[in-house]
């Protein structure tokens, strides 16, 4: 049997619910928890949501974890998922990819929790294991501080619910109240009222940090999408080894300061 099933079983007996008292609640058929319960079938998103919010959980715990009487909950903290994430599902219930492109990355800072914004966003299906569990969202990038990753690229981000989960020198697309959408490889593990460091893998560009209170998602790059072929590496010209130097220069004026 699935989590789901199990997870759903346990929790309504623990709650000392029958079947038909239950299905009560959550205004749905009694025989649709016992298919649920049986894994013949699984609850749509609106219903998944309504279930784990009434056994006070995420619904990362509810369809994940192997919930028993030993099985204790993750601390909520900023680091941890604060919110039910909106997601967008195809015919068959599988989840959708959205796409945000960069004419929509504004209005996402806004609209990332309005279901009906994210139903909206152009989406679609990828048929590979890596992207097979988990929750994906896409995002196109402009600008040339990841290069050799071109702008105009898609970077295809898993949702990452547990924010100290982040690693030193990992790449994540960081959501963020000032920052907006970016791409970037962080410089050190999150932790709460403290500084991410974003780096760049462009060197001409500098490394910033970003406080923990104005991060909204990181979603943790899994892949990505290009339609610009790699071209052959070029001898170094003057002007890349000026910019070069001045970046050493910068950093060992910046050490000494230190």
């Amino acid at each position: 049997m699935s989590n789901i099933s199990n997870n759903l079983k346990y929790l309504r007996k623990k709650k000392g619910h029958t079947q038909q008292n239950f299905a009560d609640i959550m205004e749905i058929k009694r025989s649709l928890i016992g298919a649920y319960e049986e894994d013949r079938a699984e609850p749509k998103y609106d219903l998944l949501k309504k279930i784990a919010e009434y056994f006070d959980l995420t619904i990362d715990e509810f369809i994940n974890e192997k919930i028993s009487d030993s099985w204790k909950p993750k601390p909520k903290s900023q680091g941890s998922n604060l919110r039910v994430l909106s997601i967008s599902v195809d015919q068959n219930d599988r989840e959708n990819i959205e796409l945000v492109p960069v004419k929509a990355s504004a209005g996402y800072l806004n609209g990332f929790s309005d279901p009906q914004y994210i139903s909206d966003l152009p989406k679609f299906q990828l048929p590979l294991p890596a992207l097979r569990q988990g929750t994906f969202r896409a995002f196109e990038i402009m600008g040339d501080s990841m290069l050799p990753v071109q702008p105009g690229s898609v970077i295809i981000g898993e949702y990452l619910d547990n924010w100290n989960e982040v690693k030193t020198g990992e790449t994540y697309i960081i959501i963020s109240k000032n920052e907006g959408v970016v791409y970037k490889r962080a410089g050190n593990r999150f932790r709460e009222n403290k500084d991410l460091k974003l780096i760049s893998d462009n060197k001409v560009y500098d490394a910033y940090t970003i406080a923990a209170e104005d991060i909204l998602e990181i979603w943790k790059a899994k892949a990505y999408i290009s339609t610009s072929l790699p071209e052959p590496a070029p001898d170094p010209t003057m002007e890349t080894l000026t910019q070069m130097m001045a970046q050493m220069q910068k950093s060992i004026s910046q050490l000494n300061k230190n």
